[in-house]
């Protein structure tokens, strides 16, 4: 069956069962009912990918036409995806269907997959077999095309404007890129050489802080020492053996003052 013969089917199905298209149903019913919400959703992503080849059809630029033509092909297969689910829900009964409305569901339904297959998404048609193994030579392969019509010369490769510009685009960020890691280069070496001084500072610190702990070791046990001596010498100074010295050194004191007070008195 070739594509217009599709194409010829699904027209008449949908001009037979026009009147039960569940885009004309009453809010209330295509609100609780999730085959017409999901088949009217599948319904406009086919209407969105046919404009779509029609806009694949007229342009000119072949990188585009791969762009459109592979986002056909990706939205032809999610919506084959669908087909089962929406096979399911035709099947369910819903309070105010009829049964002749579930049947045309379902014939909707059928006729789904070659509504999407009928989508020009750029791929070649499948060819057609004339014969059996025995059809003697081959016929030439027609529906190949090539679109330089066989001319692969030097004029064929010449880059063209929107490709010349994208190489120069490209070539202007991969050099800021390269000058961006320059800068992340310098800076890393500016930090490897500051650590690097850092080590050899804490390395010759390192023999005058030995230095200082031996110091201070060495300074508080002299303190230990001379406090230990002079405890002793105080502990001698007052012993009970110099007792007497110290009351007639205090005699004599007292005399001396009792003298110098008689004297000044007179």
């Amino acid at each position: 069956m070739s594509v217009i013969d599709i194409l010829t089917r699904v027209d008449a199905i949908c001009k037979k069962y026009d009147k039960y298209d569940v885009a004309q149903k009453d809010s209330n019913i295509s609100g609780e009912d999730a085959f017409a919400r999901l088949y009217a959703a599948v319904d406009s992503d086919i209407e969105a990918a046919l404009q779509k080849a029609e806009t694949a059809a007229s342009e000119k630029n072949r990188a585009s036409v791969v762009a459109i033509n592979a986002e056909i092909r990706r939205t032809k297969a999610r919506l084959l995806e669908e087909v089962p689910k929406l096979q399911r829900l035709a099947v369910k009964k819903i309070k105010g269907l009829s049964t002749e409305e579930l049947t045309v569901r379902n014939d909707l339904v059928l006729a789904l997959p070659d509504r999407i297959q009928a989508i020009p998404d750029g791929s070649a048609p499948a060819p057609k077999s004339s014969g059996g193994w025995g059809s003697g030579t081959s016929a030439p392969r027609t529906e190949i095309k090539f679109d330089s019509d066989g001319r692969f010369d030097n004029e064929y490769f010449q880059p063209t404007e929107e490709s010349s510009q994208f190489r120069n685009e490209y070539e202007m960020r991969r050099i800021k890129q390269d000058q961006g890691l320059d800068v992340i280069a310098e800076g890393l070496d500016t930090l490897k050489n500051m650590a690097g001084d850092m080590n050899e500072e804490l390395d010759r610190q390192v023999p005058l802080m030995d230095e200082i702990d031996t110091k201070v070791d060495k300074a508080t046990s002299d303190l230990k020492n001379t406090n230990v001596r002079l405890k002793h010498t105080v502990t001698q100074l007052r012993s009970s053996r110099n007792f007497c010295i110290d009351i007639i050194l205090l005699c004599i004191i007292l005399g001396i003052a009792a003298y110098l007070y008689n004297v000044l008195k007179k």
